[in-house]
């Protein structure tokens, strides 16, 4: 059973859980596409290393290192009021900054947890430095 105090917990997760959730919307790569093409307002970072990036990437994305030790300031660059889509190689980077953009207050997040691998795979265009 349950004590008061754990299930107060838990009633205050379940509250908030739909509002943390509707902040961060996952997208497929036929979702981000269509998001591009028909948001121009959409900020689209892309975390990956300079290496990684030099094998292409989205066309109009943002280029900032996740491992750069300034990317939490250059994070705050970014416009609060614009929509941010976030993706790298295959997810991980992509969600832990989704994550902190929601905890600086961003309000308008998409993570593309497939990343670069999935961009590829359903053949996307990509560009080269």
């Amino acid at each position: 059973m349950m004590s008061p105090s754990n299930s107060s917990g838990f009633i205050l997760v379940l509250f908030f859980l739909p509002l943390f959730t509707q902040a961060q919307i996952k997208l497929k790569a036929e979702q981000l596409d269509s998001l591009l093409s028909k948001d121009k307002t959409v900020q689209l970072i892309d975390v990956r290393t300079p290496g990684e990036i030099a094998n292409g990437y989205i066309k109009g994305s943002i280029h900032l290192d996740y491992s750069s030790p300034d990317f939490i300031k250059k994070l705050n660059t970014l416009d609060k009021s614009k929509p941010v889509a976030v993706y790298c190689a295959v997810g991980g980077r992509s969600g832990k900054t989704v994550q902190k953009l929601h905890e600086m207050g961003f309000k308008k997040l998409y993570d593309f947890p497939g990343g670069m691998t999935e961009w590829k795979a359903k053949q996307k265009p990509t560009v080269k430095p």
